[in-house]
């Protein structure tokens, strides 16, 4: 692994093993105990771990094992890689026990608890967790999910794709904005405003403006950025009804976006080796969108 130093062997999960388990009961003789290896094989592994980083890691006297100053340092890697390694394992080896749904901002808005607890009912045989990833693709092309929603102009063509619904847009203002008092805001109204704009995940672009009528536009990075800038005041957002669900925040306000298009929301997936529960978790998303849109036109 480090060819600067001469070694001709790499750093194994071994190794980390070895300083893990000596360091954790005290001892060689334990750590060979814990481990199923002889005592003198723990030594070995222990001095080829020191060879390979050019550094002593323990102290060692006749009662006590005390790790060095860089020691310290290694174990706490150690014990990181060994737990990314145990965790790889574990997902390797249960297969398709476990579906990840990636999103960059929000998962399901205000559908998101009633989401995970019908999932929990329907499929208890597969744990589902929700990814938040900073990503045009919510983590999909990361590899970080098996589903990502999807809210932002994306290019669906490279991926297998679903329409579950739409969301209607609301404007994010500083709660002490004169704004904030209104029941609603019309989007040419916007036009008047600095624009809070997340160009790599947002879901707001400049096209929702004649070309002669678009706002002043301050950049963000993240929805952690966006909020921050339209709590200070200095900027106004215009965001899906699923931020103003799951992104409450002191000082920060929505109301309903009069005259503007609504939001379509994707779910998006590998075209192959997909996930077995896909369908099942669209099919679900579809259902609570649509029971959503007919309650909201019954009270209208």
């Amino acid at each position: 692994m480090d060819g600067r130093r001469g070694n001709d062997d790499g750093l194994e999960l071994k190794h980390l093993r070895c300083l893990v388990a000596i360091v954790d009961t005290g001892s060689f003789t334990d750590a060979a105990m814990e481990l199923g290896v002889s005592q003198a094989a723990v030594s070995r592994t222990l001095l080829a771990l020191e060879k390979v980083l050019g550094v002593r890691l323990l102290h060692r006297t006749s009662r006590t094992v005390e790790p060095t100053t860089a020691g310290v340092q290694v174990l706490a890697r150690a014990r990181l890689l060994l737990a990314a390694a145990d965790e790889l394992v574990a997902e390797a080896t249960t297969g398709h026990s476990r579906l990840h749904i990636g999103h960059a901002w929000s998962a399901f808005g205000h559908h998101t608890t009633e989401f995970q607890r019908r999932w929990h009912h329907d499929h208890p045989e597969t744990e589902l967790r929700l990814v938040r990833h900073n990503s045009s693709t919510g983590g999909l092309a990361e590899g970080l999910c098996d589903l990502a929603i999807i809210r932002s102009a994306l290019d669906l063509k490279p991926w297998s794709h679903a329409l579950v619904g739409y969301e209607q847009r609301y404007v994010a203002l500083a709660s002490d904005d004169p704004w904030a008092r209104r029941r609603s805001v019309r989007l040419d109204e916007v036009a008047t405003r600095t624009l809070a704009l997340d160009r790599r995940t947002g879901t707001t672009t400049l096209n929702l403006w004649p070309e002669d009528e678009r706002p002043a536009v301050e950049h963000t990075h993240d929805i952690d950025d966006w909020l921050a800038a339209i709590a200070s005041g200095r900027c106004v957002g215009v965001t899906p009804q699923a931020t103003a669900a799951q992104y409450r925040r002191d000082g920060i306000t929505y109301r309903p976006l009069r005259e503007a298009a609504p939001v379509p929301v994707h779910l998006i997936w590998r075209r192959q080796d997909y996930h077995p529960a896909t369908h099942a978790a669209v099919a679900l998303a579809i259902d609570l969108y649509r029971k959503s849109r007919r309650t909201h036109t019954e009270q209208r």
